[in-house]
């Protein structure tokens, strides 16, 4: 922990830093000491699979969009909504993060701890 101190980076601002993109997430499991903390661990995995959720359920949204063609309007309408949802997830997973809790987000909470715990 004395190295984490000395970078000048918290541990709690490396939690929620992890969630402003991918990349920071992807830096802080490769970089010691993070790596080496399970909190930044858990919270740099669940913020990858977070983003990899996002990315599928848009994907997922467009291709029934399309390819419906009497509720393809209605699949149109839904994706801002989603799009929203998703957006304030993001922020109450990051915001927990700087508080130094854990936000379980269904399904990618499981995920992230075995792999943090891995």
């Amino acid at each position: 922990m004395d190295d984490l101190n000395q970078s000048g980076l918290s541990e709690n601002s490396a939690c929620g830093l992890a969630y402003i993109t991918i990349i920071p997430a992807i830096i802080f499991l490769i970089v010691a000491p993070y790596n080496k903390i399970p909190n930044v661990r858990f919270h740099s995995w669940q913020s990858i699979f977070l983003c990899l959720a996002w990315i599928v359920i848009n994907i997922v949204l467009r291709v029934f969009g399309a390819a419906i063609p009497f509720a393809g309007f209605l699949v149109w309408a839904l994706i801002p909504l989603v799009g929203l949802g998703l957006f304030i997830l993001w922020l109450i997973v990051m915001i927990n993060a700087f508080n130094g809790k854990r936000f379980k987000v269904p399904v990618l909470y499981d995920l992230a701890e075995k792999q943090a715990n891995s």
